[in-house]
């Protein structure tokens, strides 16, 4: 709990630093929590479940989706693997996020399957960094999966400054075909459309129940300029809160911002915790 809210964070990466580019680790450094983050590491590179798990703790945060990677080209791998001790030492507060990439698995459904076998909660495709736009056929059958599953997939839908990123594919207007073919699938905008997409993310959000705004990577003091040409009251009731960390100083204080952007308790309590819990069918113990 943070300051009486339930806090889900929807997006992190906490990866084995010997999987990850420089680059990665240039944009932790950059834009992250340093010494903090690094405190979270053991000598050999990898997180250390205990001090993860109390670090969540103490920034308030009740639930948080743990995010693989499977993009050697840009930022490196992170493979599920790696995350399962986290969420094994710590289940109910942390998740694990499946990640399918159409140039690396083949079958897709086969690799999903083993991924949600693991423990996995929800997909994650990366169309940016694994130069495959979200309507791809190729991975209509992993949507297949989660549609009959009831589990969401989150698309990374705004710019990336990764060295080998192609920002083409993060335009969402692809989704319109995902939407159409699978009817009954939830659809999470991972960075909102960060970078020139704002506008044809707020439209997807509020035109669409099934598709939803979720914030990683946005400066929350810049929130309302991004999104200054839709109702803020109504836009707002379809956000997650997330932070794509490390790539943040710190979780408590982007919710806390968040949250005096919101009109109402009503929402605060949406945008922290309530819609992440209704598209990622999360339980926040003691709630």
């Amino acid at each position: 709990m943070l300051d009486g809210y339930p806090l889900v964070d929807a997006h992190l990466h906490p990866a084995r630093r010997s999987t990850v580019k420089l680059a990665w680790a240039e944009w932790a450094r950059d834009f992250g929590g340093g010494e903090a983050v690094s405190r979270l590491y053991d000598a050999d590179g990898t997180v250390n479940p205990a001090r993860f798990g109390a670090y969540l703790a103490a920034d308030g945060v009740d639930v948080a989706l743990v995010l693989a990677e499977y993009s050697p080209r840009v930022t490196g791998i992170q493979p599920v693997e790696d995350l399962l001790p986290l969420a094994a030492h710590n289940p109910d507060r942390i998740k694990v996020v499946a990640n399918i990439n159409p140039n690396v698995h083949y079958p897709v459904d086969e690799e999903l399957q083993r991924q949600l076998g693991l423990g996995a909660i929800a997909l994650k495709i990366h169309p940016v960094h694994a130069r495959a736009a979200a309507n791809d056929r190729a991975l209509y059958p992993a949507y297949e999966i989660c549609q009959a599953a009831g589990i969401p997939v989150v698309v990374h839908c705004g710019t990336s400054t990764f060295p080998g990123a192609s920002n083409t594919f993060a335009d969402p207007v692809v989704l319109d075909d995902v939407l159409r073919d699978f009817r009954r699938l939830n659809v999470v905008l991972a960075h909102g459309g960060r970078g020139w997409w704002y506008d044809a993310a707020a439209f997807m959000a509020l035109s669409n129940e099934r598709v939803w705004i979720e914030l990683s990577g946005l400066p929350p003091s810049r929130l309302r300029e991004y999104y200054a040409r839709h109702s803020w009251p109504r836009l707002t009731r379809r956000m997650i809160f997330a932070t794509d960390w490390p790539g943040v100083p710190g979780i408590a204080g982007n919710a806390r911002a968040v949250a005096t952007l919101c009109p109402d308790e009503e929402t605060v309590r949406l945008v922290l915790a309530g819609n992440a819990c209704r598209v990622y069918n999360l339980k926040i113990p003691g709630t």
